[in-house]
């Protein structure tokens, strides 16, 4: 049986040519997929965590926070462990937050989705590194900041050394075979809009009395440039500033609080915009020409 037997080839042919039109081959390749996915999760969930504690994400070993009894490999693998544990610590039975379970299956099934998505619209296979790494950003990143109020910068600057990294290895999912214009493209892409919001920001501050945003949300938008373009980095400010503003009126109205004293967690709007972007990006692009 064949997926898709009608769509037209393309220079970006890399679906048809690893085989996935076949339903055993696309099979394979998303069980893989969604087990990678999910294994990034998993240390997601360590991020998550740790980082707003300001504890090391690699050094210590990951252990009970209730007994702190060191996990086994085997009691630390995503998804089946939380099952198979029921959501518990098998040395003191203290329930983990279902956060772990959510994080990880949540994390496998974008992984997935955006390898379709990405395969089907024909983009360029390179596109799939800054992808997956904006979706574990955007994940953390709203799951922080809607519990802490932070977006720490321990997320925000491996993020944008990411997109770096990515643009100058893989030009060609910036339209360019030059290395080196595609690593400016990718600095501008987050220097610019963190320019904008730095003055806005600022002055803002200046004539409230109060801050009005948050610096973790200027370096999130930043790394987002850095990772998807300046298109992406707009797009995701501006929707999610608009989804923010709708939430923090119905937030004020459902307290019973004014305006003036509505305060809301703005990651959680801006990820939510940014993995918006990642699936309808390339569309509302086409859409504008």
């Amino acid at each position: 049986m064949f997926f898709f037997q009608n769509m037209p080839l393309c220079p970006y042919d890399w679906w048809f040519r690893a085989g996935f039109e076949y339903t055993a081959c696309l099979t394979f390749a998303l069980i893989a997929i969604f087990i990678f996915g999910s294994c990034w999760g998993s240390f997601m969930n360590v991020c998550i965590w740790r980082m707003p504690r300001r504890e090391s994400v690699v050094t210590a070993p990951s252990h009970c926070t209730s007994c702190g009894a060191d996990i086994r490999w085997y009691d630390n693998l995503p998804i089946v462990s939380y099952l198979v544990l029921r959501g518990r610590c098998r040395a003191c039975r203290t329930p983990y937050s279902c956060r772990y379970f959510i994080v990880e299956l949540v994390m496998g099934l974008l992984f997935c989705a955006f390898f379709i998505k990405a395969g089907l619209s024909r983009q360029e296979p390179g596109v799939l590194a800054s992808g997956w790494v904006m979706l574990l950003f955007a994940l953390a990143a709203a799951w922080i900041d809607a519990q802490h109020r932070i977006i720490p910068d321990a997320l925000n600057y491996p993020a944008m050394l990411l997109g770096l990294l990515f643009a100058g290895l893989l030009p060609e999912v910036w339209g360019t075979p030059v290395w080196h214009k595609a690593l400016l493209m990718s600095f501008l892409s987050g220097v610019i809009p963190g320019i904008f919001l730095a003055v806005f920001a600022v002055g803002g501050e200046k004539l409230t009395k109060k801050e009005v945003l948050g610096w973790g949300d200027v370096k999130f938008i930043m790394a987002c440039g850095m990772l998807l373009g300046l298109p992406g980095a707009f797009f995701i400010l501006c929707a999610g500033s608009l989804a923010g503003s709708i939430g923090g009126t119905l937030a004020a109205i459902a307290g019973r609080r004014t305006l003036k004293n509505a305060s809301i967690a703005f990651g959680p709007y801006l990820a939510g915009a940014a993995i918006l972007w990642l699936f309808a990006g390339n569309f509302l692009l086409n859409g504008l020409k």
